[in-house]
């Protein structure tokens, strides 16, 4: 069973009979990290705001752990799958950034000890301890972008969905960002789902990937089998990722190089093509980029399913 599906997902805005999604098949697994990516107007945020029940199809259908969304359900729906807005100032509102935090948590209504505990588990681990007594309209964007995750993570989601998480950040932010991201899944079984335009990031931060046109899916599979369909990316408007694309430019040139898409795999590549043996790298637990762990796990309740995908997905 899919945390995530849909099934034949059809949806248009009441201003336009043009469907802005037209027959989505898309499914998220335990532990997983998916990437969708595509032009703007693809679709993309419009699928995301589907998966915890703000809007809903206009056909076909989004399940959540095998069942639909219905208004008996929308609850714990929206504890289950938390949805992280591209604007954060969509998202953030309160008076100050632990009135923030704690306001989806008082919404569940949990008692003031348990929302203080996860106030400050959040805090810490997104490294926001100097900003809890500020206003937040006094952030600047990466500080708001930290706050609204923060104030859904407080919810304990057990699926993270990010519209454009890296948008208006500073690579600083970027590099933190995508650290604390990669961690969530295997350290503390999260999915992590998100849309992004920097598709260098994706060899790094993705297991699967989608790519949207036009309201409809039109590739799916790993990034080095999305990364090899030309055709795909030019007409999604997406570029190779800078060091396959360096690599595969080698390649042509003659030069005895390995593929890579990751940025150690690369290092690996050309050490061996200069002839070097690749630098022995020591398994080494990293901490997460911002602070102290989460408070929970959900690794008993998680196992890999991606032998589940490739008879779902037409689009390889």
């Amino acid at each position: 069973m899919h945390l995530i599906e849909t099934r034949d997902l059809c949806y248009s805005y009441s201003t336009s009979k043009a469907p802005v999604l037209n027959n989505i098949n898309f499914i998220a697994g335990r532990k997983q990290r998916i990437a969708v990516l595509g032009p703007n107007g693809a679709g993309k945020s419009t699928l995301f705001r589907h998966l915890n029940g703000i809007l809903q199809p206009k056909s076909g259908s989004v399940l959540i752990k095998g069942e639909p969304i219905t208004k008996a359900n929308i609850h714990e729906v929206r504890k289950f799958v938390g949805l992280v807005f591209q604007n954060p100032d969509d998202q953030v509102f309160s008076t100050t950034v632990e009135q923030d935090i704690a306001f989806g948590p008082y919404n569940l209504g949990l008692d003031e000890e348990t929302v203080a505990h996860r106030v400050d588990s959040v805090v810490s681990m997104l490294g926001l301890e100097d900003l809890r007594d500020r206003a937040p309209h006094h952030l600047s964007g990466g500080e708001k972008k930290r706050v609204a995750i923060a104030g859904v993570l407080a919810m304990e989601p057990q699926v993270l969905i990010l519209d454009e998480p890296t948008a208006g950040l500073d690579p600083q932010g970027v590099k933190e960002l995508s650290g604390f991201l990669n961690a969530l899944p295997e350290k503390f079984g999260f999915t992590v789902i998100y849309s992004t335009h920097q598709v260098d990031l994706v060899p790094e931060m993705a297991d699967f990937v989608y790519i949207m046109e036009k309201g409809e899916i039109t590739g799916y599979g790993t990034p080095k089998e999305i990364f090899l369909q030309d055709d795909l990316l030019a007409r999604a408007h997406l570029e190779l990722p800078a060091l396959p694309k360096l690599i595969r430019a080698l390649q042509a040139q003659g030069v005895d190089i390995e593929s890579a898409y990751t940025y150690q795999d690369a290092e690996d590549s050309f050490m061996k093509a200069f002839g070097k043996q690749p630098i022995p790298r020591k398994k080494v637990e990293d901490p997460l980029p911002y602070g102290l762990d989460l408070p929970h796990t959900h690794d008993h309740d998680h196992e890999h399913t991606a032998d589940h995908y490739h008879h779902h997905h037409p689009h390889q």
